[in-house]
């Protein structure tokens, strides 16, 4: 007990020792979040909590890796069941493992991420935008609205032909048992939903619950919590109202906001003391973030004393604050501070050319965080391909993309003829094939036809190696199909093939590390990856400020801070949640903060004159005065319900005096309509 609280403060002690009932840890930026959350749990076991009775669900792989040997560490590792501690779509997928019979699905389903879903929709041949159609998707998912429902409320052409599609999408996957990142969280709410015996069971063997990062949480998240808490309200929710910054992505910040109102009792433990930054860069931070309305309030203070002054640059436009910015990295560099605590933002990722370009001038190499994830690159998607026919010769989507990559000199008409003979005798491609060579054979070239034979022989193969030796699949795979060499003849063949020999080398670590490892398991994983697991570098990173969340560096810069870059100004932008973002890119520096602006950019085609941020003058850097402003949350597009004209979709936003008024489409009929009057669905 006494090595749990040795090195924690009065108020992380507290909320530590706060076992019971509905708990917020309102966490300040560096203020010990993640030890307060391992000791808690820590704590937890010691009392003689079973393990296998806490759940512990975050955002990341990382974070959950992190927490897990950090708690561990405090308690000993000797535990027969260690607790459960995981991201949010990682619990979903083992719930989904045991309980997914329940909707008449099979266990062995395949996760896939999101260019494997655009691929699927765009095989549907439809003229609308792929991205529109993919995140319209996800958003009825996420409001848990059924393909019917959403039909029967779309109010224009374009989303009655986009709910058609949500509904081939669904049958497509379900046919073919995948699950998307939407289901890991949508399926589990429906089965506990749907069977209250499953969820009481679940709700009791999971007796104390924690949540990290809560303000990033959405609506499905809330319920799924909300059912998981259904036998008891022993629920502890960890996070920062200050650092909401995903409202784009559906993070409902009233989630955090509401928590005291959501749960009976609530208990408060605010962490304000802040071991990051020096008292200087949290001023600015605190002066900011004073300016929203929406907010618990706390006030940062630091341990690491007053520090220097920040630094602002005013630069006259783009390649002279570039100019400017790397040339001051360049000092750094050569005083001694090592580049990978150097670090530089931006709003929005087009700014980064200009930054790209001046770094390259000064020969300072840079890490890219946010571009082409590693597990989205051409080569990697093939290898992944590959891998998931091996666990699922039956997976029809795989093998369509492989089928010809490496180059088989199969066409299209060849291709399209397998597939066809596949759908009408109901059966898989692989087993078509296997039971209809003969008359494959007669249908296409022989060419064609021995491409093919060697296609699924090699398959064979491959499937009986993975059920005896499954280290030595990559090395046969390799054997077998030649992806590298087919690789080295392309563009960029040094990269790719670096990519590929970096992908077997997790492979076969990974199957090092847990020799008990299948391939299944080993794809399920890597699809939950996230960009921040893969940061490993020693180069200075350049990022947007939503990547650079939950990142430090001693030396920040952050550029771009004038009216329409940071904050964002525009038809639905939220002000408020544009200073959250602001709030988190100061708060990433421990040393240094370095703020620039500059007099024009050249942006989306034109060269525009700008004028400083309002956000240098709330956190103190340039003279002004404390204004407090009312603030939307709605968009454009926004899904709305009211409680006499049901639900419609926000088509304009307008301002009167004090309020916000909504235009919205209910049906094909248009009301306009007070925002406090409505509510997000």
């Amino acid at each position: 007990m006494q090595k749990i609280f040795e090195s924690l403060n009065e108020a992380q002690s507290e909320a530590v020792k706060s076992v019971d009932g509905p708990i917020l840890i309102l966490a300040g930026a560096g203020s010990g979040k993640t030890k307060t959350i391992t000791s808690r749990l820590a704590f937890l076991l010691q009392c003689g909590i079973p393990a296998s009775n806490t759940l512990t669900l975050t955002f990341t792989n990382k974070a959950a890796n992190e927490m897990r040997d950090r708690a561990l560490s405090l308690i000993g590792s000797n535990w027969e069941y260690p607790p459960l501690l995981c991201t949010f779509h990682k619990f979903g997928l083992l719930f989904l493992k045991f309980h997914i019979e329940l909707l008449k699905r099979k266990n062995s389903f395949v996760v896939i991420d999101t260019d494997d879903k655009k691929r699927i929709i765009k095989s549907f041949g439809s003229d609308l935008p792929l991205g529109l159609i993919a995140s319209e998707i996800s958003r009825y998912k996420n409001s848990l609205i059924s393909p019917q429902i959403a039909w029967e409320k779309a109010e224009q052409k374009s989303y009655k032909q986009i709910a058609k599609l949500y509904e081939q999408y669904e049958k497509y996957i379900a046919d073919n048992n995948l699950v998307d990142f939407d289901d890991l969280l949508v399926l589990p709410y429906k089965i506990l939903d749907e069977n209250p015996e499953v969820c009481d069971s679940t709700s009791q063997r999971y007796q104390y619950i924690m949540v990290d990062e809560y303000q990033d949480t959405n609506e499905l998240q809330y319920r799924l919590l909300k059912k998981l808490c259904s036998t008891h309200n022993n629920i502890c929710v960890v996070g920062d109202d200050d650092q909401s910054i995903y409202g784009w992505r559906g993070a409902n910040v009233k989630n955090i906001l509401d928590f005291k109102d959501q749960f009976d009792d609530v208990k408060i433990v605010k962490l304000e003391k802040n071991y990051r930054s020096t008292q200087k860069i949290l001023s600015a931070a605190n002066s900011l973030i004073e300016h929203n309305r929406s907010r618990l309030g706390k006030v940062l203070k630091s341990t690491k004393g007053e520090g220097c002054d920040i630094t602002l640059i005013e630069s006259n436009d783009e390649k002279n604050e570039a100019t400017i910015v790397s040339k001051r990295i360049k000092k750094l560099i050569s005083n001694g501070v090592n580049p990978n605590s150097i670090a530089v933002l931006y709003r929005i990722n087009a700014l980064s050319r200009s930054l790209e370009e001046g770094l390259n001038r000064e020969k300072i190499p840079y890490n890219m965080v946010g571009g082409v994830k590693f597990y989205e690159r051409m080569e990697i998607k093939d290898l992944i391909s590959y891998l998931r026919i091996i666990a699922n010769p039956n997976d029809d989507f795989s093998i369509k993309r492989v089928i010809n990559r490496p180059k088989r000199g199969l066409g299209k008409v060849t291709i399209e003829k397998l597939v066809k003979g596949a759908y009408e005798n109901r059966v898989s491609i692989y087993e078509y094939f296997k039971s209809n060579s003969s008359q494959i054979e007669s249908q296409v070239s022989k060419k064609c036809f021995s491409s093919l034979k060697n296609f699924i022989e090699g398959i064979d193969t491959l499937i009986d190696i993975a059920n005896s030796a499954t280290f030595s699949v990559v090395d046969e795979l390799e054997k077998i199909f030649e992806i590298r060499n087919y690789y080295e003849m392309l563009p960029d063949s040094l990269e790719r093939v670096a990519n590929i020999d970096e992908f077997y080398a997790l492979y076969r670590d990974s199957i090092k590390q847990n020799p008990s490892l299948s391939i299944d398991d080993f794809l399920n994983d890597l699809a939950l990856q996230s960009e921040q697991d893969a940061i490993d570098s020693e180069n200075i990173s350049i990022m947007s400020i939503h990547a650079a969340k939950g990142l430090e560096f001693d030396y920040l810069f952050v550029i771009g801070l004038e009216e329409g870059f940071l904050p964002l100004i525009g038809d639905g932008s939220d002000i408020e949640e544009e200073r959250r973002l602001g709030y988190v890119a100061i708060t990433r520096a421990k040393k240094e903060l370095t703020l620039c602006c500059a007099s024009s950019r050249f942006y989306k085609g034109r060269r525009a004159e700008l004028t400083k941020s309002r956000f240098l003058k709330e956190c103190g850097v340039c003279k002004g005065s404390l204004t407090l402003e009312k603030t939307t949350s709605f968009k454009k597009g926004d899904l709305v319900k009211h409680k006499i004209f049901g639900i419609g979709r926000v088509v304009e936003i307008s301002k009167v005096r004090r309020e916000f008024k909504l235009k919205i489409n209910f049906g094909g009929s248009k009301k306009d309509i007070l925002a406090s009057f409505v509510e997000k669905i």
